[in-house]
């Protein structure tokens, strides 16, 4: 048993048991990484979840592949004709969507119509490298042929 004088103090100093835990500098690091990252992940998911915009473009395919070193995504540019003779717009744009890949690079070099939604402030690019992601994807026909009289001459 514990004698008398050990559970005796000296008068002002707190008994052991009463004094509250300091805490290491190493909890609070951990702890702050841990809110940081928690953070980053609910941006992150409020970012991909809320679109800033969606619409509809149209073009020709021009260009569409899966690259990235770490993180293979799926990305493509579609030239966008205002009038013939003239330097396309090239918009380019990205996908999350096995399936709508898969109909994309079977449109590679036709008309189509784009339907996306914008995202942008993405934290990384594993996503997608542009902020537009392609969600449907409609042929609309064969590319346009741009010369005289229309006959791609």
């Amino acid at each position: 048993m514990a004698s008398a004088e050990s559970e005796e103090s000296t008068p002002g100093e707190v008994p052991e048991a009463a004094r509250p835990r300091r805490r290491s500098v190493t909890a609070y690091l951990v702890w702050t990484l841990l809110i940081v990252a928690a953070l980053v992940v609910l941006y992150t998911l409020l970012m991909l979840w809320w679109s800033y915009s969606e619409g509809e473009r149209a073009g020709v395919l021009q260009k569409f592949s899966k690259r990235g070193w770490i993180c293979k995504t799926y990305e493509g540019e579609l030239a966008m004709y205002v009038v013939g003779g003239v330097a396309p717009q090239i918009w380019d744009f990205s996908v999350r969507d096995e399936a709508t890949a898969a109909a994309l690079t079977k449109a590679v070099g036709r008309q189509v119509r784009l339907h996306y939604t914008e995202h942008p402030g993405l934290p990384t690019s594993c996503f997608g490298e542009t902020d537009y992601f392609v969600d449907g994807v409609e042929i609309v026909g064969p590319p346009r042929l741009f010369g005289s009289g229309g006959t791609g001459a």
